[in-house]
């Protein structure tokens, strides 16, 4: 039935039993490329073309030579996906799928913040809404955050969205006042201090590595802080390590 509903020329007596096969079959057809968010379940990244995070799917969405993208992540990311290729097709195989973090910012009420603050840029953080974007004067990812406000001048106001974690991260790195949009992840909301100083004395031997959108209260018990990706970088580079774990 599945395979039917999306290629309706096929009967039943013709269509491979194995789903892989399908799913090959028809990528091969439609010029079609699978992008997949590292949290996504491992059987459908088992069928991804590209496995990464937000700034390494967007990269390798503006590379792509398919015609057609289907992207295995939230809402905000196969936006991206649509900015950098206006003339693909970008499919959402969930239209509900969202992201705390970006509905945490209504386009309407940041439309009113940024005009409290007429002298100020917006640095916005990729994981917010196409609205967002619009109203934004660049896009960062948590790897080029600190590196990017660095190179605005200091004399220079500063709008930063939507994660207030991830700006108080910077503004910590960098000396920065900026302004900071009140949004947030719920994930990284969740993840508690006390359970976490509960595991370092249950494992004394494993270094704590999180992402700099978890709250400011974990980040200083961090061995290592870093984007999804550094982050998956520093545990393949230290095999032999335990770590605890703070990102999604």
């Amino acid at each position: 039935m599945f395979a039917t509903q999306l290629k309706t020329n096929q009967t039943l007596d013709n269509i491979p039993n194995d789903i892989f096969e399908v799913i090959a079959q028809l990528k091969q057809e439609l010029n079609a490329v699978i992008l997949d968010h590292y949290y996504q379940e491992p059987d459908i990244q088992d069928i991804a073309d590209y496995i990464g995070d937000s700034l390494g799917l967007s990269q390798q969405a503006a590379e792509t030579d398919a015609d057609v993208i289907v992207f295995a992540g939230v809402h905000f990311m196969a936006e991206t996906a649509k900015i950098l290729n206006p003339n693909k097709l970008v499919l959402l195989p969930d239209l509900d799928a969202g992201c705390s973090l970006a509905d945490s910012c209504p386009p309407e009420e940041f439309a009113k913040f940024k005009a409290a603050h007429p002298d100020a840029i917006v640095v916005s953080y990729i994981n917010c809404t196409a609205a967002i974007k619009a109203m934004s004067d660049i896009i960062c990812t948590s790897s080029n955050s600190v590196k990017i406000v660095k190179q605005i001048p200091a004399d220079q106001p500063i709008i930063f969205a939507p994660d207030r974690n991830l700006g108080r991260y910077v503004m910590e790195q960098t000396g920065r006042d900026l302004i900071l949009w009140e949004g947030s992840c719920i994930v990284h909301e969740t993840f508690s201090e006390k359970k976490m100083v509960q595991l370092e004395i249950e494992h004394p031997e494993a270094e704590i590595i999180a992402h700099p959108e978890c709250e400011p209260s974990m980040l200083p018990h961090a061995n290592y802080i870093g984007s999804t990706t550094a982050l998956l970088k520093y545990c393949q580079e230290n095999q032999n390590q335990t770590n605890i774990y703070c990102g999604n």
